[in-house]
């Protein structure tokens, strides 16, 4: 057999490999490890929402959460290897494609390599916190006002934290509309839910995709107006973002509807745990 069948013949088991039981049940622990942090991050919120503002609404806040309970580094341990779980399934779908008709397409890989970044770079602070060398990441809200501070540093860098924040917007409303619209239905294997669990996975799919969707905008529209304000604090992570609703012609509600939606998203991420195709 010539080098050239041998790289042929090793592609394509490589390929079958990411498509392997494997890397699937790293996939569906990944969504439940999500799950778990929307989870606690919507009911933080809601605690915010009715005024228990002790921990932050974000990432740092729900893995606190966790480490203070019983076996708290087993749980935040195994929630990081589910996290990096995601991330290899994802790196998968950047090398091979994704499933569906376009799953091989250029825009579907580059997506599958961002979103493979992001969740190495998640997987790797939980699992630097479960091991006492990490603080989870750091807030979102520092982060976010750390980040403006520095891009609005260098030439141009109004220009791109303006255009950063319009591209944070523009995601946010593709996520709530692909909600609402249900597009999330091509992912999944309705044919095995019953009519009573289709309706529950929809209510948590168009509830949690949503307000997921609005948080994104949100935050984005505050990046906008740092950088047309030239103000790095007016940038906003998840937490202060969430308690910016508050201060809305909606009132107090607004908050409290969408740490709900949050607590959905989660519900949701279970559901595709379960049902999603990959």
């Amino acid at each position: 057999m010539n080098a050239g069948a041998l790289a042929r013949d090793g592609r394509v088991g490589a390929a079958k490999a990411a498509r392997g039981s494997a890397v699937k049940a790293a996939a569906r622990a990944g969504f439940a490890a999500r799950g778990v942090m929307y989870l606690l991050v919507g009911v933080l919120a809601l605690r915010i929402a009715f005024g228990d503002g002790g921990r932050d609404a974000d990432r740092r806040g729900a893995l606190a959460e966790i480490g203070n309970r019983p076996f708290g580094s087993v749980l935040l341990f195994t929630l990081g290897v589910a996290l990096a779980g995601m991330a290899l399934w994802r790196l998968s779908e950047a090398a091979f494609g994704a499933t569906g008709p376009d799953g091989r397409s250029a825009k579907k890989r580059l997506l599958s390599v961002a979103r493979c970044v992001f969740y190495f770079f998640v997987a790797h602070s939980v699992l630097a916190l479960a091991a006492g060398s990490g603080n989870g990441g750091g807030s979102d809200d520092r982060q976010s006002k750390d980040v403006a501070a520095r891009l609005l540093g260098v030439p141009g860098g109004q220009w791109i934290v303006a255009v950063a924040g319009a591209g944070i917007v523009v995601a946010g409303l593709w996520i709530g509309g692909r909600a609402v619209l249900r597009k999330y239905h091509d992912k999944l294997r309705l044919g095995e839910m019953s009519s009573r669990t289709r309706h529950a996975v929809d209510v948590t799919g168009v509830g949690g995709g949503a307000a997921r969707g609005l948080v994104f905008a949100a935050a984005g529209v505050f990046a906008v107006r740092a950088a047309v304000d030239y103000e790095p604090n007016r940038a906003k992570g998840l937490d202060d973002t969430l308690r910016s609703f508050a201060h809305t012609p909606a009132g107090p509600g607004l908050p409290a509807c969408v740490a709900l939606g949050l607590v959905l998203f989660g519900l949701f991420s279970f559901a595709m745990a379960r049902w999603r195709k990959v």
